[in-house]
């Protein structure tokens, strides 16, 4: 499998209340590439992440996959890119009341026929299928649980399998690890890691912590109040370069 190329252009965001989330931002990755975004809370980074595939409607600019300017595609034609963008969440956005494998059969929806999808037909393939990403990220037993009975680890895993389901070029992982506890966060991330080196699948990831940054990322881009303020390899960032993204009154044990 070959990861898609994003390019951003000249992107900006500004909310109904003025609030300018994105303020002329632009970078490219290459395919294969494992990009984490980092900042503070507020920076930006959830906004640039939704963006990219038009969870959210940028006020201007131009987002590209590969070569498909996406930012100027009609519903029908978006519809059809965002079967290539996987998209893991915060929150993890499951069906709590469904069974894991129904949940990681819900990422296939966007490939089927709509009468299939209202009364969740899904061929025998397809159900081979989530079982074996179920496997994949390690839970295969957990298959006929219902989602809600997981701890947040496993609903991530869960979350990661359904994004999978998508056979996607480009993985978006926004704060996929922001409710987790350290240990688990590195097992969720470890299995994102995965699938971007053997499968060559492009992540773009944003992260709180810069020692999840630098341990998972081969580039971190920074975001301050919207705008860029660092585009390079984690080793890059040194005490000083920290404290200019994070603040004077960042955690010291986060450089380490």
């Amino acid at each position: 499998m070959r990861g898609a190329a994003v390019r951003i252009e000249h992107l900006t965001k500004t909310y109904r209340d003025g609030t300018q989330a994105l303020k002329d931002v632009s970078f490219s990755v290459r395919p294969g590439e494992f990009v984490v975004i980092i900042g503070l809370s507020g920076s930006g980074k959830s906004t640039l992440m939704r963006c990219i595939n038009r969870l959210i409607e940028p006020t201007s600019g131009k987002v590209f996959l590969d070569d498909i300017e996406v930012t100027a595609l009609a519903p029908e034609a978006l519809r059809q890119v965002r079967r290539q963008i996987g998209m893991i969440f915060q929150q993890f956005n499951l069906v709590k009341r469904s069974s894991v494998v129904m949940n990681v059969l819900s990422g296939r929806l966007g490939y089927l026929p709509a009468a299939w999808a209202l009364t969740n037909y899904f061929p025998r393939t397809l159900r081979e299928q989530a079982l074996g990403h179920l496997a994949t990220v390690g839970i295969p037993e957990k298959a006929y649980t219902r989602a809600d009975q997981l701890s947040g680890g496993q609903q991530q895993r869960v979350g990661i399998a359904r994004a999978l389901m998508q056979d996607p070029k480009l993985i978006l992982a926004d704060e996929p690890v922001a409710s987790l506890d350290p240990a688990t966060s590195h097992s969720v991330l470890r299995y994102v890691e995965d699938l971007n080196r053997r499968d060559g699948i492009t992540v773009m990831c944003s992260l709180h912590f810069l020692s999840l940054a630098r341990r998972y990322g081969t580039r971190l881009i920074a975001l301050k109040a919207g705008e860029i303020v660092h585009d390079g390899l984690p080793v890059d960032i040194d005490e000083h370069r920290f404290k200019e993204i994070y603040g004077e009154e960042a955690i010291e044990v986060e450089i380490a």
